[in-house]
């Protein structure tokens, strides 16, 4: 079923728009193989002027116009307060209710590293039966990257790196 929005957008943009949307949050990183050279650039203009896309000065992103375009629903972005959130509903018994977002690993994880006194990579490694090199990718990946928290880390001599979040 295509809207009034969708109707307006070419393949291409359709294609680029949803695949940025669905698989990338939102930033455009693939293009059809057919496109390229001066195609691509009339399509990222066309994206661009209609308000669909907007850019950091780097790279394209979908605008709040291009998720309505597409009919997709815009990921909301992660505020402090949904992060507490999040922590409150881990620390509360995750063992009694169904695997959810809100009791996942990942918000174990983000509860331990919230404790005045953080967390070790061993502790995180126990609770979560993750391996430490899984516990290090998401570190980068999940929490600094797509999350934006900032995770610092001390060590003691004659003890084990802590990491904790810092709030900004």
């Amino acid at each position: 079923m295509t809207t009034p929005a969708t109707a307006q957008l070419s393949a291409s943009q359709q294609q680029i728009l949803n695949h940025a949307a669905v698989n990338t949050d939102g930033k455009l990183v693939w293009f059809p193989e057919t496109l390229k050279g001066g195609a691509r650039k009339k399509v990222l203009d066309s994206l661009f002027n209609r308000a669909l896309i907007t850019t950091d000065g780097t790279h394209w992103f979908v605008a709040a116009e291009g998720y309505e375009a597409l009919g997709i629903p815009r990921r909301a972005p992660i505020t402090m307060a949904a992060l507490e959130t999040v922590i409150e509903s881990a620390e509360a018994s995750p063992a009694a209710k169904p695997r959810t977002r809100d009791n996942s690993k990942q918000a174990q994880v983000i509860a331990m590293l919230k404790r005045a006194e953080g967390a070790t990579i061993t502790q995180i490694c126990e609770a979560t039966g993750w391996q430490s090199h899984t516990v290090r990718g998401t570190f980068a990946g999940a929490f600094k990257k797509k999350l934006g928290l900032e995770i610092t880390s001390s060590k003691s001599e004659g003890s084990e790196r802590t990491y904790r979040i810092t709030t900004n």
